[in-house]
């Protein structure tokens, strides 16, 4: 083999040298960018140039010696077929995290890297605490040493930006600054820094395409508490219609402009997230003489509880993706049988939604996992993975669109021919999960956290469990996996709000066997007080709208209380859902809908 065929090798080597050159011990590589995403262009993929892993979470850490990349549950198997074990060690992201790693084997006096852009404040501290204690430093250099050794690294996005119309957001971009302006002026802060895409996307009310399949434009905006906004963004980006959408209080600046207008607030007091900003900014900040207040992005929550408008434009979004599910589903238990293919399956769900009426684009490319591959969670097909659907298989279906009135997320596990007594089980027993959390009434106050053994429970009784979180935040026509609330056994703080948009999908898997996952998004809704409740309560209503397959269930597991939820969930998919479908897709809707033991 050549070393053109081992890519990955010949990268870490180039770094390696960079790194001797430069006087580093090792480099942290984080999988995210400037603005600490989830979603990111090309430009900013280094992880994957470097390792070959190409995950949504993750790190690497390089030494003179050695590396690891460092990966959680939903990408074990991933990594494995990704990433060169002679190459890179593959550690556990949550049992074994990278800073235990550090501890362990950076060598005494050794400088640590990290471009200071790629980090969090929050983030570089416990990578500065772990490189302490072996006895080293950490060192902020920039640029990064990589981006140095990549030859070919894409240029940044410039896509044109577009107004987000009222009719869609519910409320106008000056409304929403006098908002944050009152939030500024009460935690004594003269302005803000906002980092995130979400968060400017959601504050001025424009959408973007900087990255795929969710409307986000890149960019850096200053916040002043009485209203005045400096937004740093690519010329190249905007159009008449953007300029002409926003007040005279929003100055378009470039973003070579950005650091000398962060040297400009010197005598102010300044709000960034130590969580969510990068440590560049604290540091520029710092130099400049101002004063840093450490506090939460202030639009996060405002964006996470939509408003009225945003939520009926929820509902109306998840009745048109439910049709195209639905038709999809119609299709496919006639097809599954005539030897259909994963990427099959995958196209023929885009064709439908892209039928619908506000279609913009997917939400994330979709998981059509069959077989062994449906026990990786987030399973991409790709030329060499895609498989034909066998008799007996199960195929985790994981899709979403992206409308102008909202993002939708779903997941239904379907079954070729007849399953197994095992999946039967293992399939019911992940209803039983998704209806508890779906009906379960919890106090104002209340955070994810405190919700997410409610769906694992069914499943711990017969010693099973998933390494993924229960529920992760939607946008509002932005990103489908939005903070800050989220239902996960990981600590999370944030109450869940009337508003806020989550979704509720445990699962099941079997790693070289099956994948199992039943996902719905709901909204979180005040409930009405009873007789003798003595507290406010909060509830979810379910807003996904297709069937869920009844081949795979064990009726005998469920209880009374559970099947009639099942059939009302039904019954009230087939009144939506029915009027809009016709002829064979119409009596598939109403066989899959029929009550369980009809």
């Amino acid at each position: 083999m050549t070393a053109a065929d081992k890519p990955h090798a010949a990268r870490l080597a180039l770094l390696r040298q960079r790194l001797a050159r430069d006087g580093l011990a090792g480099l942290v590589i984080p999988r995210g960018d400037e603005h600490q995403g989830e979603y990111v262009p090309p430009r900013a993929e280094r992880l994957a140039w470097l390792t070959g892993f190409t995950g949504s979470a993750g790190e690497a850490v390089v030494l003179a010696d050695k590396a690891a990349v460092f990966v959680d549950g939903r990408y074990t198997e991933q990594a494995k077929e990704q990433v060169d074990e002679a190459l890179f060690e593959r550690r556990d992201l949550i049992e074994e995290p990278p800073e235990h790693y550090i501890k362990k084997h950076l060598p005494q006096g050794g400088k640590l890297g990290i471009d200071p852009w790629l980090f969090s404040k929050e983030r570089a501290g416990r990578l500065a605490r772990a490189a302490e204690a072996a006895g080293g430093s950490l060192a902020p250099v920039e640029p990064s040493p990589l981006d140095a050794v990549w030859e070919d690294q894409p240029a940044p996005p410039a896509q044109p930006i577009k107004p987000h119309p009222l009719e869609f957001a519910g409320e106008t971009s000056a409304a929403k600054r006098a908002r944050i302006g009152k939030a500024l002026a009460e935690l004594g802060a003269d302005a803000t820094v906002l980092t995130l895409p979400d968060s400017i996307a959601w504050f001025l009310n424009v959408r973007g395409s900087d990255v795929e399949r969710t409307p986000f434009p890149l960019s850096f905006a200053i916040v002043e508490r009485e209203g005045r906004v400096l937004w740093f963004v690519s010329p190249k980006k905007l159009g008449p219609a953007v300029r002409q959408h926003l007040d005279p209080e929003v100055e378009f600046r470039t973003p070579e402009d950005f650091p000398a207008a962060l040297d400009a607030l010197k005598s102010k007091r300044v709000l960034l997230d130590p969580a969510k900003a990068p440590l560049w900014l604290f540091e520029r900040l710092k130099a400049a003489g101002a004063t840093v207040i450490e506090g939460d992005d202030p639009c996060q929550l405002p964006k996470a509880a939509k408003n009225a408008v945003e939520q009926e434009g929820a509902r109306n979004a998840h009745r048109r993706d439910g049709v195209a599910v639905t038709r999809f589903l119609a299709w496919f238990d006639k097809a599954a049988a005539q030897g259909i293919t994963e990427s099959e399956c995958a196209r023929r769900l885009e064709t439908f939604r892209r039928e619908g009426n506000l279609f913009q684009d997917l939400s994330f490319d979709t998981i059509t996992g069959s077989g062994a591959n449906g026990a990786l969670p987030h399973y991409r097909v790709t030329q060499q993975s895609d498989r034909v659907l066998q008799p007996g298989d199960l195929m985790v279906l994981d899709s979403g669109g992206q409308y102008l009135d909202g993002t939708t997320d779903i997941t239904r596990t379907l079954v070729v021919g007849k399953p197994a007594a095992e999946e039967r089980d293992r399939y019911t027993r992940v209803l039983q999960g998704h209806i508890a959390l779906a009906t379960t009434r919890f106090p104002k106050g209340t955070s994810g956290s405190q919700l997410d053994a409610i769906a694992r429970r069914p499943l711990w009784l017969a010693g099973l469990d998933y390494d993924h979180g229960t529920g992760h935040g939607v946008g509002s026509y932005l990103s489908v996996h939005e903070g800050p609330q989220r239902i996960s056994k990981a600590l999370n703080r944030v109450a869940l709000l009337p508003g806020m948009i989550l979704s509720n999908e445990p699962g099941y898997y079997k790693s070289g066997r099956y994948g199992i996952r039943i996902e719905n998004l709901v909204l979180v809704v005040e409930t009405p007080t009873a007789v003798g409740e003595d507290r406010p309560m909060l509830g979810f209503e379910t807003l996904t709208l297709a069937p869920i397959e009844k081949r795979l269930l064990e009726p005998r597991l469920l209880s009374d209380d559970e099947i009639a939820w099942l059939d009302a969930y039904h019954a009230r998919v087939e009144a939506a859902l029915g009027p809009q479908l016709q002829g064979a897709e119409r009596a598939f809707l109403a066989e899959a809908c029929k009550p369980l033991l009809a």
